[in-house]
């Protein structure tokens, strides 16, 4: 595919590596499965009242991590491949601004702008991408954490989107779907330790997420909020 066809100076393209893969943003005309390199992909950004948590039990979303200094923490995962796979959209040229504004509501909590080469599936020309990142000098980074306990927490928790398993499920699901090498190690183990705890398979979950389940029944974070999007 010429390189014309898929970039120009006016162009603008948005590189989606976590719910932008599954709920797309506004106004684009084109969707690009591809992959980016040099990161890590980790459940090592929180998110409270805003989508898949409440303040008082904030959940659990992805964000990339510059793989240079992932490679100085300790993890329980393997990075896994140089490639993390996700879509690239060209936003309608008329619509850029529009969409700029809405991303930039939708990822503020903690994400910062970057931009990165997108390597598009078909092997057709590099596309330069803005891409939201939530580095780890934000205070909404956790850092490594102990899988069964991240699985555990991302099991309970709730926001104004939804359940945080949705998003862990659908970002899966998303994954598998872009490419036969698109899965991620990390996302996989995670799903699979989920389905586990759903089917009382798995250990028993811990006391405090027990306690935590027990204590929701009544209180606000079971009401009904509109949908947002998640990141």
């Amino acid at each position: 595919m010429a390189s014309d066809r898929l970039q120009g100076e006016a162009e603008f393209w948005l590189f989606g590596y976590g719910s932008l893969i599954f709920k797309p943003p506004p106004h684009f005309d084109r969707r690009v499965p591809g992959y980016v390199t040099g990161y890590v992909r980790r459940f090592w950004q929180t998110l409270s009242q805003d989508h898949r948590g409440t303040p008082t039990a904030p959940g659990r979303v992805v964000t990339l991590i510059e793989r240079s200094f992932y490679e100085t923490l300790t993890d329980h995962h393997p990075p896994g491949s140089d490639r993390i796979w996700g879509t690239a959209y060209r936003i309608q040229a008329a619509r850029v601004a529009e969409v700029r504004e809405y991303l930039d509501i939708r990822e503020i909590n903690g994400y910062t702008i970057h931009y990165t080469d997108f390597h598009p599936a078909d092997e057709s020309s590099v596309i330069k991408t803005l891409v939201y990142i939530g580095t780890p000098d934000n205070d909404q980074f956790t850092g490594p954490q102990d899988p069964q306990k991240l699985a555990e927490h991302i099991y309970r928790s709730k926001g104004p989107s939804g359940p945080n398993k949705d998003y862990l499920l659908s970002l899966e699901a998303a994954l598998d779907g872009l490419s036969p090498e698109s899965g991620d190690g990390h996302v996989k183990d995670l799903a699979n330790r989920l389905r586990r705890i759903e089917t009382g398979s798995d250990t028993v979950i811990s006391r405090e997420a027990i306690e935590h389940e027990l204590q929701k029944v009544g209180s606000t974070d079971e009401q009904e909020e509109t949908e947002k999007h998640g990141f």
